[in-house]
């Protein structure tokens, strides 16, 4: 299917979901209300006769989660595309560079040793920075371990991801072991994903590392498509390998560390998408990156629907509904390769 096809239709489902997600909830609110409440506070129009509690679970509540959480699908959904085009492996996602697993062990670490000692507002800001700041160290040490060059290429890049992310998950299980009783539900409820504690901070905070990681995948396309033909097909049309390589595996940290930060880990997003996507637009990365973007956005922002609406008033973790989609179609990618091989 033509971009010029799926991307207004992907845009509408998407614009769908999240004038529902805004709208359902424990507080129902019509859809013709959510536009004028948005409408207001944008200043595009006046509309009298709102209901405050509306106003403000619509516009200080929801209508920033929602937008999160586009945000943070869209981004998992591209950086898991271009990871499986720099592995050349079609189960590779932002979680076998270590950046997932090195997030969730620097959030675990300060939600246990910071707790006791800090105060709402530093571990709100915090949590998220710890998480994202681990997650970058444990890319550029991945980086730095594999040391890709002429006489090595993504296989040991990917060994070495894989080796640090078993060490950081043994961090996590020793915060983890250590953690009392308060601590556990904070962790257990963050270790699934959540978007129940977002806010415009929040967003503002993500939004420009969002960007960046886009900006340098969109300037890339052209050597993830090149980079998936194989690295020394690669270096014969003349694409300085290794500086491509690091500037994807920067925007991927940038994007997924940034996911992790703010809503928790979330598996399988960057997994499942950018299959789908290939079946609908087609591997080149002009159509597959935007396309994966908007499939990732409704992906999240149906799940967190989901999420808030199955079990009221409690929520259950939105990384249950990923895994729930993601973990069947990983254990289907594996038999077809094993079908393949032989």
């Amino acid at each position: 299917m033509p971009l010029v096809v799926a991307a207004p239709v992907g845009l509408l489902v998407l614009l769908f979901l999240m004038v529902l997600s805004v709208s359902v909830g424990p507080l129902r609110i019509d859809f013709a209300d959510v536009f004028r409440i948005v409408g207001q506070q944008l200043g595009i129009h006046e509309v009298d006769g709102l209901s405050q509690r509306d106003v403000s679970v619509v516009w200080q509540l929801r209508f920033p989660r929602t937008l999160l959480g586009a945000l943070v699908g869209a981004a998992l959904a591209m950086s898991g595309a271009a990871l499986q085009s720099l592995f050349n492996n079609p189960l590779a996602d932002p979680g076998i560079i270590g950046v997932t697993g090195g997030a969730t062990t620097g959030a675990v670490a300060v939600i246990v040793l910071l707790g006791p000692v800090a105060s709402d507002a530093l571990t709100t800001w915090a949590v998220p920075g710890g998480a994202f700041l681990a997650g970058l160290a444990v890319t550029a040490l991945i980086y730095v371990l594999a040391r890709p060059g002429r006489a090595t290429g993504t296989s040991k890049m990917l060994l070495v991801g894989i080796a640090l992310g078993s060490a950081c998950a043994a961090l996590t299980g020793f915060f983890t072991y250590i953690a009392d009783d308060t601590q556990l539900q904070t962790l257990v409820f963050w270790q699934l994903g959540s978007l129940s504690s977002v806010n415009w901070g929040q967003l503002a905070a993500m939004l420009p590392v969002a960007v960046a990681g886009v900006v340098v995948l969109v300037m890339n396309m052209r050597n993830l498509d090149v980079l998936a033909l194989g690295e020394r097909q690669t270096q014969h049309l003349g694409v300085n390998v290794k500086a491509a390589r690091m500037a994807i595996i920067v925007a991927t940290a940038l994007l997924a560390g940034g996911s992790v930060a703010f809503v928790g880990s979330i598996g399988f997003v960057g997994l499942v998408v950018p299959h789908i996507v290939r079946q609908i637009v087609g591997p080149a990365h002009r159509v597959a990156l935007p396309m994966a973007a908007i499939v990732g956005a409704c992906l999240i922002v149906a799940s967190d629907c989901a999420a808030r609406t199955l079990n009221p008033p409690s929520e259950i973790p939105l990384g249950l509904f990923t895994a729930a989609v993601g973990a069947p179609f990983f254990l289907y990618l594996v038999v077809r390769a094993k079908k393949s091989m032989w």
